[in-house]
């Protein structure tokens, strides 16, 4: 997979997860410079073995690369899941493709490799990150109020909460790693404020109890939808966006976070 990639993954449990964060583009929410680990992060993981692999992922797209992308994942027998957003307002607009493939895993990754070739997706070995940095004071803030500890990398806070049923798809169990868990990603966005985005992922009946829980805090919901074709549970993705003090917005997701049945 690293070889017909060009770049390394990290093994999650039994997923290999490899990150195309899409630092080529410069987009804004009103004005506010999304970081890539906040919404902007193409991503593959691979599952199964050698011979019989599944890779499943989302890849972030400019409009007028969908269906290019969409046209070689289809010739390599790819299913294609999903197509839409996950923000709104933002400049230039972005589209996510939710998508499967299952097969020898070189071949997987090299249809996808050559998927991504055909958008300006940065492929091949990243540049060295640096260092990171000490967590600054905004980051202890949104965990003591969020009640959880997330991960600090390239700006972002990131969270990933486990639902607390396994989720099933054609008879395999889709993991956390492979985009079913809770999703919820900060960053700063000036005067001491944060921005939150991510998504919730919902059972029928969780969906409109988050939905007040979200707008009881002013967090604005910004696309509800699938990603996924035959899972069961059937579940549903909810994207939100937020900025405002961190103590505020964290306890607001909490609070949303509480609706849903998660470990």
């Amino acid at each position: 997979i690293d070889q017909a990639l060009g770049r390394s993954g990290q093994k999650l449990g039994q997923v290999y997860k490899v990150g195309f964060p899409r630092t080529d583009l410069h987009v804004a929410v009103h004005g506010l410079a999304i970081r890539p680990g906040l919404a902007l992060g193409s991503w593959a993981a691979f599952s199964g073995t050698d011979q019989n692999a599944t890779v499943m992922g989302d890849l972030v797209l400019l409009e007028n690369e969908v269906n290019p992308v969409m046209e070689k994942l289809r010739a390599a027998g790819f299913e294609i899941m999903a197509v839409h957003n996950h923000l709104l307002d933002e400049k230039p607009r972005v589209m996510y493709m939710h998508y499967m493939g299952q097969g020898n895993a070189a071949e997987l990754a090299e249809s996808l490799r050559d998927a991504l070739a055909v958008s300006k997706t940065p492929i091949g070995k990243p540049t060295a990150a640096p260092a990171a940095p000490t967590s600054p004071a905004w980051v202890n803030t949104v965990e003591d109020a969020f009640g959880r500890k997330g991960g600090y990398n390239g700006g972002v806070l990131a969270f990933g909460v486990p639902r607390a049923e396994p989720v099933l798809m054609n008879g395999m169990t889709v993991v956390p790693a492979q985009g079913v868990a809770e999703s919820i990603n900060f960053q700063m966005a000036g005067s001491g404020n944060v921005a939150a985005t991510g998504d919730f992922v919902l059972t029928e009946g969780e969906v409109n109890p988050v939905i007040s829980a979200l707008e009881a805090h002013h967090i604005a919901v910004t696309a509800l939808h699938s990603h996924m074709l035959t899972e069961q549970p059937r579940l549903f993705f909810m994207h939100f966006w937020a900025v405002g003090a961190p103590n505020s917005v964290a306890e607001g997701l909490k609070a949303a976070l509480s609706q849903v049945a998660t470990k």
